[in-house]
């Protein structure tokens, strides 16, 4: 299993109507999501800065990578840049900044 955690950043008052969007995620967004491989997904909120903390743990990264094939995971991800914070107005999908694990107890 390969653990992968990155953060993205709710825009500025919108960190609620992001938590609202994921209560509950569209049901067939969770289907592609187990299906591309992924669990023991969560995402933690800091909120004094909007950051969101997102790990996951993922079968294998070409299985991984192939989700964005799907329309219904691009039309989430375009569906989530009304709240996140983006490299563009144009951009497909929120920014997200790849964290490195640097340390691991199991």
């Amino acid at each position: 299993m390969i653990r992968k955690a990155f953060l993205i950043h709710a825009k500025p008052g919108m960190a609620a109507e992001y938590e609202k969007r994921h209560n509950p995620i569209w049901p067939e967004l969770e289907e592609v999501l187990k299906s591309h491989g992924i669990s023991n997904y969560s995402i933690f909120l800091h909120e004094e800065s909007n950051a969101l903390f997102c790990y996951m743990e993922v079968e294998d990264e070409e299985k991984l990578q192939k989700m964005g094939d799907v329309d219904i995971a691009r039309r989430w991800w375009r569906h989530m840049t009304k709240v996140l914070v983006c490299e563009s107005d144009e951009s497909e999908k929120g920014k997200e900044d790849v964290l490195r694990e640097v340390f691991r107890l199991d």
